[in-house]
């Protein structure tokens, strides 16, 4: 059974760190386009990086973020730097199920998102 589950969330002030893990239970990592997502109240999910399978390449919305995995491990890392009230927000990760091409743009592609965790920033 295919299983993603988010954690290293939390509050933190404008301006601050925080790294985000994506444990994957059931796929190997690298067989996927792996992507970050982010929904705030009232908004529609976002793609915030991704990192393709086929060159572990990857795209960011916002250079702020840097997205890295540990195929050993079979975890993801989101490394968000100088945070804004604006990225509040649930960060999900997923799978990419049509491409190992990762893109940002089309997250009805993706599958096996996991519960979430939340990220608050204060100013």
């Amino acid at each position: 059974q295919v299983q993603f589950v988010e954690s290293g969330g939390g509050s933190v002030q404008s301006g601050g760190s925080l790294r985000l893990s994506c444990a994957a239970a059931g796929l190997n990592l690298d067989d996927y386009a792996i992507g970050w997502f982010r929904q705030a109240p009232g908004k529609e999910r976002e793609g915030v990086a991704c990192i393709s399978a086929s060159d572990g390449s990857t795209i960011y919305a916002d250079s702020r973020f840097s997205m890295s995995r540990d195929n050993t491990k079979k975890t993801m890392y989101l490394d968000m730097n100088s945070l804004k009230p604006e990225d509040t927000a649930v960060y999900y990760c997923a799978a990419n199920l049509m491409r190992r091409r990762c893109t940002l743009s089309s997250k009805h592609e993706y599958a096996y998102w996991g519960p979430g965790t939340q990220v608050t920033v204060s100013s």
